[in-house]
């Protein structure tokens, strides 16, 4: 099949063994278990204006697992936040009560720093 959106990228080549590689989306990331996620929370104020934002980093895992993750956090605490770059960002200091939630969820290895 000779499907030509998938080539939109692509350069035109002149060599007659060229193939144009088609990338495989199955190699998708595992994620660890919960209980052996080594997740990080922090507070930080860089950059935002003075506004504090309590940021989760160190998952390990696939995007749409974080994504899930991410939606639980900001639900749970009522408040606004994105996931950016393998990292969870909630709105305000809410760093007890993401680490509490965290370990109620299963992610045993967590802490504040």
């Amino acid at each position: 099949m000779n499907d030509w959106k998938k080539r939109l990228n692509i350069v035109y080549s002149t060599n007659p063994d060229y193939h144009y590689g088609e990338e495989e989306s199955g190699a998708e990331e595992v994620s660890l278990p919960k209980e052996k996620q080594p997740l990080r929370v922090s507070l930080d104020r860089r950059n935002r204006r003075g506004k504090a934002v309590t940021l989760v980093t160190g998952f390990a895992g696939s995007d749409s697992d974080l994504q899930e993750l991410g939606r639980m956090l900001k639900a749970k605490c009522g408040v606004g936040g994105s996931v950016k770059e393998g990292e969870i960002i909630i709105q305000g200091d809410h760093r007890e009560k993401l680490l509490q939630l965290l370990q109620r969820e299963g992610y045993t290895r967590s802490r504040i720093i």
